[in-house]
C-alpha cells in the first residue's frame, strides 16, 4: 500500500481524492484545519482518513509527512516550500498544482540527489495548458517546423445559465488567491518586443478574445510568459503570451477596485465601529455623505458607472457592520466577495482554455493551430475547476505511486513521459482540447 497525504480540503480536492481512493493499494490521509470538510470529501471510504492540523505547527506537519510516501500540497503556495523542506528531510515525493517559485526551483539539486520528484504546475492553469501546449509543440517539431507565436488563455467562470450576478464571476477556487493574483505584474513578448505590465496597470492591458464554442471574453496578462519559451523549447518564437479570461467589463471594474485601495493589506480599520461605507469614504478621501459622488470623483468616472454599481450590489456602500474586528480593506473585500459571489446548489461553472499557435515549416508553409477546451461543471456534482485542477494531479500521483515516472528534481509536466499518459487518461474522461488547423498564405 502507498500512503498519500493530501494537505488541504478546499474547492478542488474532491475529484482528486475520489480518484485516488478508487485506486488499488492506496491509502489516503487528508490533513486540514477543518476536519469536517475533509470527512465530507472522503465520504466514508474505508481507505480514507481525516486529521486536523495547523500547517504552522511544524512538528505535527512533520509527523504527517514522515508517515506518507507521496505528499500532495493543495495549500496556498506560500506553504509549499516549507512542505518541500520536510519532504527532503524524510525522502518523500511532492505534488502541487501551483507555480514553481524561485524558492521551489532552488530545491532542484537536493531533490535530485535524494531521488525525489517535486512535480508542480500539474493542475489546469498551470497544468493542462502546459501539457496541451507541449503536445502541439512537439508535434510541430516532429514535422520539422518551429513555433513562431503562441498565445495561451484560460479562465474559470460561471456557466452561462449560472452567470447570475453583475460581476460575471463566482468563486471556484480560493478567494484570497483570486485577489492576490490581481496584484501580479505581467510580461510578454509581442513581435519580438518585450511588453512590461505593472501590477497597478494589470487591467489596463486587456484584449478581447473570441473562443470557439464559448464566446468573447476579456483577457489580461498572466504573470511573465517569457520563461515558458525556454520551458517549452520555443526560444525562437517572436510572440509569447499567457492570459486570464474573464467576462466583459471585469478589467475596467477591477482596475477601479484596485485604484481605490480595496486590495490594500497594510492599512487597517476597526470594523467594530467602522462600516464598509465609511471605509470606502476613507480610502477615497471623501466625507461619506454622498459615497457615490465620492467614488466618482476619486475615480474620475460617471456616478452611474458599472464599477460603482457593483460595489453597491456587494453592500460595500452600506452601513451594515461586518464581523472582522481589526482588518484591512483586502480582508473586507475578500469577506464580502466570498459570501456574495457563490454558486447556489445545482449551479455550474465553466472552464475555458484556448491556445493559438502560428507554426512555420522548412518548405515555407505556415499554419495556424488552435486548441480549445470548454468544460462545464456537473450540476449537483463536481465543478469544472475542481475536475480540471484535481484530476491531472491525481493521475500524476497514481503514476508516481506505481513507479511510472522516474524523473527526479523539481519539474513541470512538460515532458512526454508525463503529459502523454495524463492527457490520454483525461481525454477518456471527456476532458480534452479540440484542435483545428488552418494553412496561412
Amino acid at each position: 500500500m502507498k500512503n498519500i497525504l493530501v494537505l488541504g480540503a478546499g474547492f478542488v480536492t474532491r475529484p482528486l481524492v475520489a480518484y485516488l481512493l478508487n485506486q488499488p493499494d492506496i491509502r489516503l490521509t487528508m490533513a486540514t484545519r477543518t476536519v469536517e470538510k475533509a470527512l465530507k470529501v472522503i465520504d466514508g471510504h474505508p481507505n480514507g482518513n481525516a486529521v486536523q492540523v495547523d500547517v504552522q505547527d511544524r512538528e505535527a506537519l512533520e509527523r504527517l509527512v514522515k508517515s506518507a510516501d507521496i505528499v500532495i500540497s493543495l495549500l496556498p503556495w506560500i506553504y509549499h516550500v516549507d512542505v518541500a523542506g520536510l519532504c527532503l528531510v524524510h525522502k518523500k515525493h511532492l505534488v502541487t498544482t501551483s507555480y514553481v517559485k524561485p524558492e521551489m526551483a532552488a530545491l532542484d539539486d537536493e531533490a535530485r540527489a535524494s531521488g525525489l520528484l517535486f512535480l508542480n504546475e500539474i493542475g489546469v492553469d498551470p497544468g493542462i495548458d502546459h501539457m496541451a501546449a507541449m503536445q502541439v509543440i512537439d508535434g510541430v517539431k516532429d514535422a520539422g517546423g518551429e513555433i513562431e507565436s503562441f498565445y495561451s488563455y484560460c479562465g474559470g467562470l460561471p456557466s452561462f445559465s449560472s452567470n447570475t450576478n453583475p460581476f460575471g464571476y463566482k468563486f471556484s477556487w480560493s478567494p484570497s488567491g483570486v485577489l492576490l493574483a490581481a496584484t501580479n505584474d505581467g510580461r510578454y513578448l509581442r513581435d519580438g518586443e518585450v511588453v512590461e505590465v505593472s501590477g497597478d496597470a494589470l487591467y489596463n492591458h486587456s484584449r478581447l478574445v473570441d473562443v470557439p464554442g464559448a464566446g468573447t471574453f476579456e483577457a489580461y496578462v498572466n504573470r511573465d510568459a517569457r520563461p515558458y519559451m525556454e520551458i517549452y523549447g520555443i526560444g525562437s518564437a517572436r510572440s509569447m503570451y499567457r492570459g486570464t479570461l474573464r467576462n466583459i467589463s471585469h478589467c475596467e471594474s477591477w482596475h477601479c477596485f484596485k485604484k481605490i485601495g480595496l486590495l490594500n493589506r497594510e492599512r487597517t480599520f476597526d470594523f467594530n465601529t467602522t462600516s464598509p461605507r465609511e471605509v470606502i469614504a476613507a480610502l477615497v478621501g471623501g466625507n461619506g455623505k454622498d459615497i457615490v459622488q465620492d467614488l466618482a470623483g476619486s475615480l474620475k468616472i460617471p456616478p452611474y458607472s458599472v464599477a460603482i454599481k457593483k460595489l453597491a450590489w456587494l453592500g460595500l456602500l452600506d452601513d451594515v457592520m461586518l464581523p472582522l474586528g481589526t482588518a484591512a480593506p483586502f480582508d473586507m473585500f475578500a469577506y464580502v466577495l466570498e459570501r456574495r459571489l457563490v454558486y447556489a446548489p445545482g449551479e455550474t461553472d465553466l472552464l475555458v482554455q484556448h491556445h493559438e499557435f502560428t507554426a512555420t515549416y522548412p518548405d515555407g508553409g505556415k499554419e495556424k493551430i488552435s486548441a480549445t477546451m470548454v468544460e462545464t461543471g456537473i450540476s449537483g456534482g463536481d465543478s469544472a475547476m475542481s475536475r480540471t485542477v484535481g484530476l491531472p494531479a491525481a493521475i500524476a500521483t497514481r503514476m508516481l505511486a506505481e513507479g511510472k515516472i522516474r524523473m527526479t528534481g523539481v519539474h513541470r509536466p512538460v515532458v512526454p513521459e508525463i503529459y502523454g499518459p495524463v492527457l490520454a487518461e483525461l481525454s477518456g474522461m471527456g476532458i480534452r482540447l479540440h484542435e483545428t488547423r488552418e494553412t496561412l498564405a
